[in-house]
């Protein structure tokens, strides 16, 4: 399920200060985009924020696994999105450094796509 208006506008404010937050319904779920890099997801108005190698531990000793995942030929596929801690939705400011780091890892995983992408060729003579 998509982020319900009112939790929307919720993490609107309190993420306020990371920069234009925008939100794009996807997959059955909501992503939650700053400065064009999707840092988090909701799914039945819970946040879940992108984790890689540098965060996640972090949110493993908070607890929040498992992490967001979807079922596809008989398999679980774990997503790199880590449900955070209920408590931070009543503390902004630890929220929004959880955000940060979030915001850390999603521009991490950008970088390394762009690196990782092949470099397309012209189809025009030189």
């Amino acid at each position: 399920m998509v982020a319900s208006d009112g939790f929307a506008e919720f993490l609107r404010e309190q993420l306020a200060p990371l920069g234009r937050l925008t939100m794009r319904r996807m997959f059955g779920k909501t992503g939650v985009f700053c400065q064009g890099l999707m840092l988090g997801m909701v799914t039945d108005d819970t946040l879940y924020f992108r984790v890689d190698d540098d965060n996640r531990a972090v949110f493993r000793e908070a607890g929040s696994a498992p992490p967001l995942n979807y079922a596809k030929r008989g398999r679980t596929i774990d997503l790199s999105f880590w449900r955070v801690p209920e408590r931070l939705l009543d503390e902004p400011d630890e929220l929004l450094i959880w955000a940060r780091a979030a915001l850390a890892a999603a521009r991490r995983v950008a970088a390394d796509r762009s690196r990782a992408a092949p470099k397309r060729r012209s189809n025009y003579p030189r």
